[in-house]
């Protein structure tokens, strides 16, 4: 199957968070563009999440400790690990999920 992510209609899943969603059986994909200033709330799900900065500088705190990210680095989220983000800039992210992030489609 060929998808092309141009062709994807975003949603806002969050204030400021517009996101292109990608599932398939045993995964999700999202590639959010993100304003500065932009947070997400403390949260935990049972998902295993990688989490990728294309663009921009993105400050993730996971398990309590925070650290600044920027193009290149990644996140590893292990399931029901308590995380949060802030966008210091606008930011170009992409989250791998598995299992399929549900509440996502």
């Amino acid at each position: 199957m060929k998808i092309k992510l141009a062709e994807i209609v975003p949603k806002e899943i969050m204030p400021g968070y517009q996101g292109k969603l990608i599932h398939t059986q045993n995964m999700s994909l999202a590639f959010w563009e993100v304003e500065a200033g932009a947070k997400v709330p403390e949260h935990a799900h049972m998902n295993e999440q990688v989490t990728q900065v294309l663009e921009g500088k993105f400050e993730f705190t996971l398990g309590g400790d925070t650290k600044t990210f920027e193009p290149g680095d990644l996140v590893i989220i292990p399931p029901h690990v308590s995380h949060s983000g802030l966008a210091l800039t606008p930011c170009k992210l992409m989250d791998v999920f598995s299992p399929t992030r549900e509440e996502y489609k």
